[in-house]
């Protein structure tokens, strides 16, 4: 979390908010100028509070309020938009009795903020969100500190219902982390493993972990799908090879091997001596790193597919397949896919 704006009114609230700057020096204290003392970690304010936190809402990650949890509603009530945009919402008693998650508590963090002051300012923390009352899957959460992505969301409501009420959900995965839940998975929960197994009628709905295309309507209707980073392309490509070939090529080599374009972790590619630009404004396109290789080190690599041409040219026998073999450090699921004149992919999974 990265902008968190702490906000007091009170001398008691000032003495919080710098025990909670001494553990997280990244937050930025706001207290009313009428309360000004020597202190140079402290922004004084004169506007109003209402004023103040309205346009924190819009600006910071999350906005702790050291005052009453009604005024906070109040004063951010007009600005509330939707979970996934909103901010963390944390407000805090003038004693630190108790520390409230308001808003925001799954997406916006707000949860892991509130325990974690919490634990230092020796509060309770109150946490009111059905998943972690009940110790159990917060399904809009699931392998988000890996950077898994859902899908769609719109079966998150509804399957999170589901899984607060303890009615049976199947788990299928075949990508990505396998350590996202800490321990054995709720008693409601079941994994299987064929994908078709999630069609049951047992199971009311499914939670799924996969990196590739699903186009069963009746595994979609009941189903979450999550898209875990586990995906690396290979690319061999000349200098000039701008990002709309590149781009057609990786798109197409997707969609013929019913992949998911959202799992791509990183591409790599083989050192040219200087940036391609091409390759650099796809990857940004999709907001993925770009590893690149010596021709060195690709050439130990053993490929399934190497060429002669490209090794009496390039000094190394592979590119596309060597680069994604040696990033993921996996196996290969699409091997060399040709695109003339200039242009080969290859993918592998982590």
């Amino acid at each position: 979390m990265s902008r968190i704006a702490v906000v007091a009114i009170t001398k008691n609230g000032i003495e919080i908010s710098r025990r909670i700057k001494s553990k997280l020096p990244e937050a930025e204290i706001f207290v009313p100028e009428k309360h000004r003392d020597s202190g140079t970690d402290i922004n004084w304010f004169s506007d109003q509070a209402t004023a103040l936190v309205a346009s924190l809402f819009q600006s910071h990650d999350a906005v702790v309020c050291i005052f009453s949890l009604g005024a906070v509603i109040r004063m951010i009530a007009p600005h509330l938009k939707d979970k996934k945009s909103d901010p963390a919402v944390i407000v805090i008693d003038d004693k630190a009795n108790h520390v409230i998650s308001a808003l925001s508590g799954h997406l916006g963090g707000a949860n892991a903020l509130t325990k974690l002051l919490a634990s230092f300012l020796d509060s309770r923390a109150v946490i009111t969100t059905a998943a972690d009352v009940n110790e159990t899957i917060a399904v809009d959460l699931v392998g988000r500190e890996f950077g898994w992505s859902i899908d769609d969301s719109a079966n998150v409501t509804r399957v999170s219902a589901l899984m607060v009420n303890e009615e049976k959900i199947a788990v299928f995965q075949d990508a990505g982390e396998k350590n996202w839940w800490p321990a054995n998975l709720p008693k409601n929960v079941t994994a299987v493993q064929n994908i078709d197994d999630v069609k049951s009628p047992d199971f009311k709905a499914a939670l799924i972990i996969t990196d590739r295309i699903i186009s069963d309507a009746e595994i979609l209707d009941k189903s979450v799908i999550y898209r875990p980073k586990s995906l690396v392309v290979g690319v061999g490509l000349h200098f000039d090879t701008d990002r709309e070939t590149i781009e057609s090529g990786v798109r197409t080599t997707f969609d013929e091997n019913k992949l998911s374009t959202k799992c791509i972790r990183n591409i790599a590619s083989v050192n040219r001596g200087a940036r391609v630009r091409g390759l650099d404004e796809f990857a940004g396109q999709i907001g993925v790193p770009v590893q690149i290789f010596e021709k060195s080190d690709l050439a130990k690599v053993d490929v399934p597919n190497p060429s002669k041409v490209v090794a009496k040219f390039e000094g190394t026998a592979s590119v596309s397949e060597a680069a994604s073999l040696l990033s993921s450090g996996g196996r290969l699921v699409v091997p060399k896919q040709k695109f003339p004149p200039n242009l080969t992919v290859a993918v592998c999974r982590i």
